[in-house]
Parts: C-alpha cells; structure tokens; sequence
C-alpha cells in the first residue's frame, strides 16, 4: 500500500508499553487497517512507531494507540516527526 493519498505518521507511546506485547499488538491493528511502517521500543521505556497509510486508517490507528493491548496502560501518544520513508509490505517489528 502506497497510494498517493497516503498520510504518514510517527507517534511515541508513553505509560506500561513494554513487556506488555504492544510492538505485537501495534503490528496486527495496522496489518487490519492496511498500514505500513514499523514499530519499535526506545530505551526510555516508551514504543515508537512510523505509519503509513489512507488518512482515515491513520485516525483509526491513533485512536487505537490511545487504548493499547490490554496488559497495557498508555499514559500518552506524542505524534513525531517522519519523514523517513518506510519499508513496502508488511508492518515491521524492529529490534
């Protein structure tokens, strides 16, 4: 997916998102959205991923974000810069 329409987007997620299998969780919400991008944990304990995709699947996805899986508590959702291209294909989890 990498339609011109596309909006592309980075978020860090702060609050319980390690160790609570988020990376995972954020890779099958935007697999059911149709996004691309790639997720990843930061050493300050936060989750921070890239995506992109049609704009309404990005509002879906933020609004996901907010909930988190349910072993989670998101205290926040701070939208990034990303400018980065991403990888076509699957939704990556990155080490």
């Amino acid at each position: 997916m990498s339609g011109t329409d596309d909006v592309q987007r980075g978020f860090r997620i702060v609050g319980r998102v390690q160790g609570v299998f988020f990376r995972a969780w954020t890779r099958e919400v935007a697999a059911e959205l149709g996004l691309r991008g790639t997720v990843r944990n930061r050493s300050d304990g936060s989750v921070e991923t890239h995506a992109a995709g049609s704009a309404r699947a990005m509002e879906q996805f933020e609004d996901r974000l907010w909930k988190g899986p349910p072993s989670a508590r998101v205290e926040g959702v701070e939208l990034i810069d990303s400018a980065d291209p991403l990888p076509d294909g699957e939704f990556r989890i990155l080490r």
